[in-house]
């Protein structure tokens, strides 16, 4: 389950971490990435059983009308899951070109940007999907974790500080906010911040997974390990623990580990 869910929540990043970072966090995936989490359109909610059978008719409508912005969004939705990134980044491309305020398209292509690995240009087009009189908590989160991608951590800080103004104690912001800290190395004030992400959010699996991540890195295995197996059957738990060995194998909780550490393998929530 937990490569299962690395998979689905890596951005494709180039970096020190190949990333998930929960989410924004960047990385690369096979499936879409959910670092930038909902954007707020409702079309990018919507759960897609066969991609692959999506992106035959949702071709069709895109092609039909590329004025269709549903279409666009899903047939990008359905190409990401399979892979196919670029290919998603250029449909929303032409979409938004065609509906340049369309703000749930501007938002859809910021997040198949961030996908494909594009972070900056990414943070810029999330930049033009809300405005400072009407800001979105979501796409404020999504633009600090590209800022994190590019290593800006502190300006990455900043945007997570507004998006919990506006959404106080949302998981997955603060989720964002525990891998920013783990990205530059500051251990305890990340392990804090997953704490309180994790609390907040229940029983979500990632969440979990990121701060059993970094209770390991500081060296409290057998913490980490209670940490990513609470509640799950058995089987499950002894696959998520094994695949939390093998991601603090290299130097078992050193802090010189956490640049070795794939972001993406650890996933962050919508």
């Amino acid at each position: 389950m937990l490569q299962k869910l690395r998979q689905q929540s890596r951005l494709a990043r180039p970096l020190a971490w190949a990333v998930l970072l929960l989410g924004l966090c960047g990385c690369q995936t096979s499936g879409p990435s959910d670092i930038t989490g909902s954007l707020g359109d409702k079309a990018e909610a919507k759960q897609t059983a066969d991609p692959r059978r999506d992106i035959e008719s949702y071709h069709e409508r895109f092609r039909a009308n590329p004025k269709d912005a549903d279409a666009a969004l899903q047939y990008a939705k359905a190409l990401r899951a399979t892979g196919q990134r670029a290919q998603a980044v250029a449909v929303l491309e032409l979409a938004t070109i065609a509906q340049p305020s369309n703000k749930a398209l501007l938002a859809g292509y910021g997040r198949a940007l961030a996908d494909n690995g594009n972070f900056q240009q990414a943070f810029d087009v999330l930049g033009q999907a809300h405005s400072p009189d009407d800001p979105d908590w979501r796409i404020l989160s999504a633009q600090g974790a590209a800022l994190d991608q590019l290593d800006r951590h502190d300006e990455a800080r900043q945007y997570y500080a507004s998006a919990l103004k506006i959404a106080p104690d949302e998981p997955s912001v603060l989720s964002n906010l525990g891998l920013s800290y783990l990205l530059s190395k500051d251990l305890p004030k990340a392990e804090e911040t997953l704490r309180r992400a994790n609390i907040r959010a229940g029983s979500d699996p990632r969440v979990r997974i990121n701060l059993a991540v970094v209770v390991g890195l500081e060296g409290r295995a057998a913490e980490a390990e209670s940490i990513v197996k609470a509640d799950l059957p058995p089987e499950e738990a002894a696959a998520n623990v094994a695949s939390l060995k093998r991601l603090l194998s290299r130097k078992e909780g050193t802090r010189a580990d956490v640049d070795k550490i794939p972001v993406a393998a650890v996933g962050r929530p919508d």
